[in-house]
Formats: C-alpha cells, sequence, structure tokens
C-alpha cells in the first residue's frame, strides 16, 4: 500500500474501527442505524471502503458517493441527469443505507429531493430490480448510481410507482415541463 492510498485509507469513516453506536432516537430524533458486530462487521466495513475507494478513484461523471458523518453505513450520493434527457443537467440526491448484511442483501435507497418520475413516488422511493428481487452480491454502489442514472432516461413504464408520470412520459415536452417545475435542486 503506498503512502498516499495508506493516507487516503486512514480517513474513510469506519476504516480504523467498528462503527460506534448510532445515537438514540430520543437523543437527536434520528433513525437508528445499523451497526455490525463482530467479524461479518469487519467482512462488510471493508467491502464498502474498498467501494468507497473504487468510486473515488473510478471517477464516472454525473455519479457521486460518500459516508455520512463517521456511519460508513450511511451514505449520500449524487447523480446528475444524462445529456439529451428530460433530466438533463439536473442533480439529484440520493440517501443509501447499507444493511449489515451487506453485500447479500440491497442497499435502501431514496431521493433526497422530489424527482418526478415514473419509478420514483412522492416519498423518493425507486422502483428497479437490482434494489429487489435481482440484487446480486455482485453489484456495488457504483452499479447502483449508474443504474438509477441510466433509470432517469429510461423508465419502466410497466412497473410505475408514479402511475401521473407513467401516463405522460409519452410526451417529453409535457413531461419535460412537470419536472423542471417539480425540481428543487438539492
Amino acid at each position: 500500500m503506498t503512502r498516499e492510498s495508506h493516507d487516503v485509507h486512514r480517513n474513510i469513516p469506519g476504516a480504523a474501527a467498528v462503527a460506534s453506536p448510532p445515537p438514540s432516537p430520543a437523543a437527536g430524533g434520528k433513525q437508528t442505524q445499523p451497526v455490525a458486530k463482530g467479524n461479518e462487521s469487519q467482512s462488510v466495513l471493508k467491502r464498502l471502503q474498498s467501494e468507497l475507494m473504487a468510486l473515488m478513484m473510478h471517477g464516472d461523471p454525473g455519479i457521486s458517493a460518500f459516508p455520512e458523518e463517521e456511519n460508513i453505513f450511511c451514505w449520500k450520493g449524487t447523480i446528475v441527469g444524462v445529456k439529451d434527457t428530460v433530466y438533463e443537467g439536473m442533480v439529484y440526491k440520493l440517501s443509501l443505507s447499507f444493511p449489515t448484511d451487506y453485500p447479500f442483501k440491497p442497499p435502501k435507497v431514496k431521493f433526497e429531493n422530489p424527482c418526478f418520475h415514473p419509478n420514483v413516488d412522492l416519498c423518493g422511493n425507486i422502483c428497479l430490480d437490482i434494489l429487489q428481487d435481482k440484487w446480486s452480491s455482485a453489484y456495488d454502489v457504483r452499479t447502483v448510481l449508474i443504474s438509477i442514472q441510466s433509470l432517469l432516461g429510461e423508465p419502466n413504464n410497466e412497473s410505475p410507482l408514479n402511475t401521473q408520470a407513467a401516463a405522460l412520459w409519452g410526451n417529453q415536452e409535457e413531461f419535460k415541463k412537470v419536472v423542471e417545475k417539480l425540481y428543487k435542486p438539492a
């Protein structure tokens, strides 16, 4: 390991030890986050640290993610709408919450800012097969972010969460007007 990669590794949240217990709901009103224990926690931490390093080194345009505060199990992600779609140039924030049995179970991913889309409901929940029944432990954060970015321009109208958006998708001019009206940068 080079000194530079050692320094980057040392600065990754959770790299030195298992995540400390999250604050109780009474303390800060926040949701309880997963805390891994024992040997399985070390493998989950190593996996998430490795994925973070790969994501940082890969430098894919229009996607990014990083752990939130000191909890490696909670990340904030960003995707930018792809060129030549109604979402072009729009920046969407995502929350990613990893279960303690990751990568055998998918992360929970939600839009933080409003996204008018056939496969996104009003609460930011996403209907994407790889986040549900088609999940594979071979997938990683990068795969998830690229898939969501791709979903923006290529929705699955056969399985809509937002039926209004699905019905309007065929009229891209009107659809774009609604997207722009509802869009709020995060």
